[in-house]
């Protein structure tokens, strides 16, 4: 597969977005009731939540294009294969939960759930092997958790469930012997030369998410 289609719909989404406006809407309502453990800055609130959506979004291509590399390079294929065609469907076929959402929105919700899909699969690889993305999402995805709003952002998180319930009971890519024939540090020393190009979205924008014990537990349901 590549992810020339994606792009293409987030390129249209982004063009219908400065042509209507529909989502900057409706962060200029919820920016009024984010919760407390994310900073925005005082002024172009709503800007800066946009420009922070649209690059979680566009990280996914990315992701999906390191995968791609990695799966050919370390000869795993049959471990990112499936991750790589769950989370283009989520795109190309979006799931009937998603119905109603159009445009930027829904393709947040798309990024959404095909992130936490990588997270999912990087927590299970983690407890046999290394990550397959060495990245860090989890502050992103609990802002982006945050901007969807429950209960449906909720409800995202128990179709990702099923889902990597789904393939784990088919033994797709949680097998640990699978798991086993990537070299130890071999993802890792991959992602070496690609790192500069997917710094941690809340590191290089005016958004911070303070995740501290106290607090995390109050974010996240």
């Amino acid at each position: 597969m590549d992810t020339v289609t994606i792009r293409q719909a987030i390129a249209r989404a982004k063009l219908r977005e400065r042509q209507t406006g529909y989502l900057a809407a409706m962060l200029h309502q919820r920016a009024q009731t984010l919760h407390k453990a994310i900073q925005l800055p005082a002024q172009n609130t709503v800007p800066t939540l946009l420009h922070f959506i649209i690059r979680y979004v566009e990280h996914v291509p990315e992701y999906l294009d390191a995968l791609i590399g990695i799966g050919a390079s370390l000869g795993i294929e049959d471990i990112t294969d499936p991750v790589l065609a769950i989370s283009n469907e989520f795109f190309v076929q979006p799931p009937s939960l998603l119905n109603g959402h159009e445009g930027l929105q829904a393709l947040m919700d798309e990024a959404y759930l095909a992130h936490r899909l990588i997270e999912a699969v990087n927590d299970r690889c983690c407890s046999e092997r290394d990550a397959l993305i060495p990245m860090d999402m989890t502050r992103s995805n609990l802002i982006i958790h945050h901007l969807i709003g429950e209960p449906f952002a909720n409800q995202l998180d128990e179709a990702v469930e099923l889902i990597v319930d789904n393939l784990e009971q088919r033994d797709y890519f949680f097998v640990p012997l699978s798991v086993a024939r990537i070299p130890d540090g071999a993802a890792k020393v991959y992602w070496e030369k690609e790192l500069e190009r997917w710094p941690c979205l809340t590191d290089t924008l005016v958004v911070d998410l303070l995740l501290g014990e106290s607090n995390r537990s109050q974010f996240v349901h």
